[in-house]
């Protein structure tokens, strides 16, 4: 199905003009101009596991040289101990869920298919990861938390760490960094002069 999208480089072009106010140009530039990034919090082998499931389950095609990286984001916060200030009673506090989680993950990959995670082909990640968000996961790790609770509190973050990617909303036909000069054309299918018309992407 075709969706509507921003010709490549629209945000780069508009963070370059007197659209974007210092504090949001800062955000976003430092998004685009990430560098690589060694866990902090995660050992080593989760981290890749981290990456490996936030590649499935948001797929980037056409990036396969430079990809969104989400995992950072989760590692720093889990690292700070930040939170979004609730949590499922089904799960742990969240330093505890992503160690059992991903720990669940990685021995119901070993269990499905005899294999480590990262490994597995991509049907098969896609296997494991389904298996955890409808609850049929093997592993003892599932007794004792909910994968169905998990999963979508890893979707969700994943979620939001991919949309608050200036990329990622470029995709999407969000321009809402042009945050000088405030919004006059709110109404449906309506776009203030600075927004760039929107391409077809096939």
């Amino acid at each position: 199905m075709a969706s509507p999208h921003y010709p490549e480089g629209t945000v780069r072009a508009l963070l370059a003009t007197d659209l974007v106010t210092d504090a949001t140009r800062d955000a976003l530039q430092a998004r685009l101009d990430a560098p690589v990034y060694e866990p902090q919090y995660l050992d080593g082998a989760t981290y890749e596991l981290l990456r490996a499931v936030a590649a499935r389950l948001f797929p980037q095609p056409d990036r396969p040289e430079n990809p969104i990286e989400l995992a950072p984001a989760v590692d720093k916060r889990l690292l700070e101990g930040g939170s979004d200030g609730w949590r499922y009673d089904a799960l742990p506090p969240d330093r505890e869920a992503y160690r059992m989680g991903l720990g669940g993950i990685r021995d119901s990959a070993e269990t499905m298919f005899g294999q480590k995670f990262l490994s597995l082909s991509d049907e098969q990640k896609d296997q494991v990861l389904a298996a955890v968000q409808q609850g049929t996961a093997p592993g003892d790790v599932w007794q004792e938390m909910s994968g169905v609770r998990f999963f979508e509190e890893l979707l969700a973050e994943l979620t939001e760490n991919y949309y608050a990617h200036p990329l990622a909303q470029e995709e999407i036909g969000y321009v809402g960094m042009a945050d000088v000069p405030g919004w006059h054309h709110l109404q449906l299918n309506e776009l203030d002069p600075r927004e760039p018309e929107e391409q077809v992407k096939l």
